[in-house]
Order: structure tokens, then C-alpha cells, then sequence
């Protein structure tokens, strides 16, 4: 199939039955997912289920292969098994953070947070738990492709806040004039949070801005990106003054007071 990236593209679909793909000259083009997981059972199910969707299954059954394959296919999104033979998915996705800001997704047979927390500090956008419903993995993954291909920022807002600036339009966040640097994930949520200062936002409400109503709500994921973004954007990450948690209710982006 041809690459995405030599065709000019004329114009966004979404189907009626909720697929999603690119229309190009006259004919539909597929995203790319990458899925390597070396259960070749489970992914011939989930082959079933993605080609429903008019999305292009890339298989890959060990890290070497998946390496290889995403150097040679330059896939939308990938989908990442922790525990593969030759090269584990840790290490697939540290190569691919390496080149690449592609929305990755990771499986994991564990239970232990540990995994999860370790990929997600590693750039990851989500983690889904073996064994999976082949529905969900499609859902997330149509919902990842919606939040990084289709969505389109037309304001030319910016937010500012303390000594934090966030640029809508370019998708960028400044702290103290200097441009930091935060995944997908972590922008949007400060951009929710930003947009109305002092407001409290629960779990729920910033699943849905995020993640979009197809995604599963995890306290454990949403923990591990608010404690990325507090280490990235306050002084002193342990005692924010900035991105506040109100227990029991959700989390805030204080006023500055200055401007009151």
C-alpha cells in the first residue's frame, strides 16, 4: 500500500458505521496499526475485528520484527506487547521514542502497576490488560487515531497561568518563555485544565476530553500522566502549587492570584 505520506490528501472521513480513514484521489486509504504480540491466535482474532473498521493490520510477532516493520512502514499508531521474544516491548518503544511521537499503545499480561506505570513514563498513550476484549482494543485504538489525525485546533488561544503559557493553535507549552516538552496526552490535559483556572474537572470529565467516551476509565492511568505533567511543568513537583488534586472531587489548575 502507498505511504499516506506521498499522496496529498483532499479530505478527512468518518463513515457511518465509525470507521476512519483517508480518502485520496477518488479511493479510501487506511490508518496503519501496527500489533505485535507474539499470541499469534489473538492477533488473528483481532485481525477480524480491526478489518471491520477499514483499518491495515501490520503484524508482528517479536520486537526484531516490529522493530523492522515500523522502520519499513511508518504505521499511525502501535500496539505493543510488554513481554515478546528478542526485543520486549520496553525496549520497542524506547527505539520508537527515539524517531517517533506515533501514538503507542502497550499489552501486558501483568497486573503489577509497575508495568504500566514504566511504560507510560516511557512515552506510551495507554495500556490495555491481557487477556483483552478485541472490541476494546479497537475502540482505543479508533479513539487515538480521532485524538492524533483527526482532531484540528482552529482558535489561536493562549493560556496563561502562573509561568506557564500554552499556545492552542501550535500545541506547544511554555515555562518561563522556555518551550518544555509534553506528550499528547499531557498537553490536552493541561489545556482542559488551563482553559478554565480555579474549576474542578473530575476523573470522568477528563477521560472523556481526553480519551473520548469509547475509552475505559483507569485511575492508575490518569495518576501517572498528572504526575508526569506536575514533574514537568511546577517547581517542585511534590508540593504543586499549580495542578492541585481535591480529593475526593478530581483535579484543578489554580488561579494566579496576580491577575485577580
Amino acid at each position: 500500500m502507498t505511504s499516506l505520506k506521498a499522496l496529498q490528501i483532499y479530505c478527512m472521513n468518518k463513515f457511518d458505521n465509525g470507521s476512519i480513514a483517508v480518502e485520496l484521489r477518488g479511493y479510501i486509504m487506511a490508518y496503519k496499526v501496527l500489533v505485535a504480540d507474539d499470541e499469534v491466535e489473538l492477533l488473528s482474532v483481532l485481525e477480524l475485528y480491526v478489518a471491520k473498521e477499514n483499518l491495515e493490520l501490520i503484524k508482528a510477532w517479536d520486537g526484531n520484527q516490529a522493530w523492522e516493520l515500523f522502520k519499513k512502514e511508518s504505521p499511525h499508531l502501535v500496539v505493543l506487547d510488554i513481554m515478546m521474544p528478542g526485543m520486549d516491548g520496553f525496549t520497542v518503544l524506547r527505539k520508537i521514542r527515539k524517531v517517533s511521537k506515533v501514538p503507542a499503545i502497550m499489552l501486558t499480561a501483568r497486573t503489577q502497576d509497575y508495568d504500566k506505570i514504566l511504560g507510560l513514563e516511557l512515552g506510551a498513550d495507554d495500556y490495555i490488560t491481557k487477556p483483552y476484549n478485541p472490541m476494546e482494543v479497537v475502540a482505543r485504538i479508533k479513539a487515538q487515531i480521532r485524538r492524533n489525525y483527526d482532531y484540528q485546533e482552529t482558535r489561536t488561544e493562549i493560556y496563561k497561568q502562573f509561568d506557564i503559557e500554552l499556545y492552542v493553535a501550535e500545541g506547544i507549552v511554555k515555562k518561563q518563555g522556555e518551550i518544555i516538552e509534553l506528550t499528547k496526552t499531557e498537553f490536552l490535559i493541561l489545556k482542559l485544565l488551563m482553559e478554565s483556572p480555579g474549576r474542578i474537572y473530575t476523573k470522568q470529565q477528563i477521560y472523556d476530553y481526553v480519551w473520548g467516551d469509547e475509552y475505559i476509565a483507569d485511575d492508575n492511568t490518569l495518576m501517572v500522566h498528572i504526575s508526569n505533567l506536575r514533574g514537568k511543568i511546577e517547581d517542585n513537583s511534590r508540593v504543586p502549587m499549580m495542578l492541585k488534586t481535591v480529593k475526593g472531587l478530581g483535579y484543578k489548575f489554580e488561579k494566579d492570584q496576580e491577575k485577580l
